[in-house]
């Protein structure tokens, strides 16, 4: 089998050694070039003809972004990894690198000082990422958002449906919305290629959204604090980094912090964000089991979960939750997910009601939390909102 053909471009010397010596050690990948800048790599990409590029956010000369979007001019399919900075600059560039069409990022090392450290975080984090990425790009393109799909749900294949009864009343389940279908709270999960995909679907929900929306988006510290401040700059509805103690109210969206779960609690009959730092749950923190099964607890039947593109399996039990107290769930299909990961197992689990394109997840929502509200003229989404060309 052939290897993994990689080109990496950092302009830190010592990154690219510990880069090139990390990715040596497995079996399944070759290193064919490096560059200290993006014009030396956009010149090697067209010699070398690699599988995948990794690409530093910051570097002299044309840095990650200039040379992501010159790739991108003239292909679409090459899988690009950006490497980024634990920084708010490092932080900013890479959701732009997002919008630009990067297939995913890695957060650089913290201890590039220690190299058996850094290497490890190397192989936890960027390897399977490498894998995962080249493995799909022959299948289909992974690296730019695909276009919507306007197909019926109907012509969707999924596991047959098995929702299971609601928990009869006890001490726990008591504060929950126990015997109402309407909806009453969004609750939304993802991880790779989740930015865009949140991108598309909040734009598109109204400013008098009638539920309050929580949402895990898997995503380091700042990250998160900047994703929620950019889709609060094209939102209708208000969106805004979860802290602790915040009201949930209608036409509002918390998005979890990086590096900590995000749950409900209860004080005087009102249910506010509870922010705290647990063990990781999948490899995850935030995780969006945590946040389900909380919002399963207080909600009941009246949660709405709709998960979205992304690697793992993190949002599976937390719909499990959901599901078995009479709640909804709604899964991103495999065609317009970036990964087929955390939706596509909740969908072959059969917790799904609904596997939908991208494009239709919006229109699907506002369907939903409408049901047994007074009718009200509500502006129709525009499926092609925020995609590409």
């Amino acid at each position: 089998m052939a290897k993994i053909r990689v080109l990496l471009a950092d302009d830190a010397v010592v990154v690219r050694r510990i880069l090139t010596d990390t990715l040596a050690e497995d079996p399944d990948i070759e290193v064919v070039g490096t560059a200290p800048n993006g014009k030396i790599a956009l010149a090697k990409l067209a010699q070398l003809t690699p599988d995948i590029v990794i690409l530093d956010v910051e570097m002299p000369d044309m840095d990650g972004l200039e040379a992501l979007k010159e790739i991108r001019k003239t292909n679409r399919l090459i899988p690009v990894i950006m490497f980024s900075t634990l920084t708010q600059r490092g932080a900013v560039a890479t959701l732009d690198a997002l919008s630009f069409g990067a297939s995913d990022y890695v957060t650089k090392p913290s201890n590039v000082g220690s190299v058996g450290a850094a290497m490890q975080t190397i192989r936890e984090t960027l390897i399977p990422k490498i894998k995962l990425f080249t493995r799909h790009n022959s299948l289909r393109d992974t690296t730019i958002r695909p276009a919507p799909r306007l197909v019926s749900s109907e012509s969707v294949a999924v596991a047959p449906l098995t929702l299971k009864r609601p928990m009869l009343a006890s001490a726990t389940s008591a504060t929950t919305m126990r015997g109402s279908e309407r909806v009453e709270v969004l609750a939304i999960g993802t991880s790779t290629g989740g930015p865009d995909a949140l991108n598309i679907v909040l734009p598109q929900l109204p400013a008098d959204f009638p539920v309050p929306i929580v949402i895990v988006q898997h995503m380091p510290p700042m990250f998160t604090k900047l994703l929620a401040e950019r889709l609060n700059s094209r939102c209708a509805i208000s969106v805004a980094e979860a802290t602790q103690g915040m009201l949930l109210e209608p036409g509002k969206a918390w998005v979890a912090p990086g590096d900590f779960h995000l749950a409900l609690e209860r004080t005087d009959g009102k249910l506010y964000t509870r922010v705290f730092v647990g063990p990781p749950e999948n490899s995850c923190r935030p995780a969006v089991d945590v946040m389900l099964r909380s919002v399963a607890q207080f909600y009941g039947a009246g949660c709405l979960s709709v998960i979205l593109t992304g690697m793992g399996q993190d949002g599976l039990r937390g719909c499990e939750a959901v599901s078995s107290m009479g709640g909804q769930v709604i899964a991103q299909d495999e065609a317009s997910s970036v990964v087929w990961g955390m939706p596509g197992f909740v969908a072959q689990a059969g917790l799904a009601s609904k596997v939908l394109p991208l494009s239709e997840i919006a229109g699907e929502i506002i369907r939903r939390t409408m049901a047994g509200r007074p009718a009200r003229r509500v502006p129709l989404p525009n499926p092609y909102l925020g995609v590409a060309a």
